[in-house]
């Protein structure tokens, strides 16, 4: 069945469904094949991860350490993982290679933001979903102009992506995280609500749109793991 036709078909299947339905089903989807978990272990990524968690602890979850993270970002992701038992966590880094031969003295974020993302997490994600016939994403619809019509299921290139939160909105993922008790990542208390790379991501002043502090002050809204055809997306053209 071609991908997008099968996108569809459970977008119809699950219009009614919870997200902890959507996972569960996804997991066990033969016409999808295996599936991981992409996971940034940021600001709200305990949500899905704790979801997913309560339907199968063994869920391939791939992290993509860019090695230009936040240090409280990786110890957020060790005791994470820990706290829910997560058995089967990816730590992905980028190719050594690649990064002494395109990024030797770490700067080319200032230069060319989107090859860094390419070298850094698109390229190292895309070797790791190897072998993958889907993978999950902890995407909504609220977070900017481009998601907003994001679906639960679509097509992804070669695979299919998920996106069981596409319909959450902040009061919901608050909500969630106040009733299962959940531990925030440590930098959203001192003003960061989005979270990627330490050299481009800047705390939220209020009143902001909450990512508003990733990549300020330039045109990109997208690091790049979000693409079709090979082509990243980004705010305003169709996924």
């Amino acid at each position: 069945m071609p991908l997008k036709e099968l996108a569809e078909r459970r977008n119809t299947l699950h219009r009614k469904s919870d997200a902890a339905t959507v996972l569960r089903h996804a997991l066990d989807d033969v016409q999808i094949g295996p599936v991981a978990l992409v996971s940034s272990f940021g600001a709200e990524s305990v949500v899905l991860l704790h979801l997913a968690a309560q339907v199968n602890k063994a869920v391939p979850v791939i992290f993509l350490d860019t090695e230009m993270l936040f240090p409280e970002t990786l110890d957020y992701q060790r005791k994470l993982a820990g706290t829910l038992g997560l058995t089967d966590v990816r730590i992905i880094t980028p190719n050594r290679n690649d990064v002494l031969r395109e990024d030797v003295d770490g700067l080319l974020h200032q230069a060319d933001p989107d090859a860094c993302c390419g070298l850094r997490k698109a390229r190292p994600l895309e070797l790791a979903l190897q072998g993958f016939g889907g993978w999950i994403t902890g995407r909504k619809q609220f977070q900017n102009g481009q998601r907003a019509s994001l679906p639960l299921f679509e097509k992804d290139g070669a695979r299919i992506k998920i996106n069981p939160l596409a319909q959450w909105s902040s009061a919901d993922l608050r909500g969630y995280m106040e009733d299962h008790k959940l531990p925030r990542h440590p930098l959203v208390a001192q003003g960061y609500p989005s979270i990627g790379c330490m050299p481009c991501t800047t705390r939220v002043g209020a009143g902001e749109d909450p990512r508003a502090g990733r990549w300020r002050n330039s045109e990109k809204t997208e690091c790049g793991i979000h693409f079709e055809n090979g082509r990243i997306v980004r705010e305003g053209q169709a996924a």
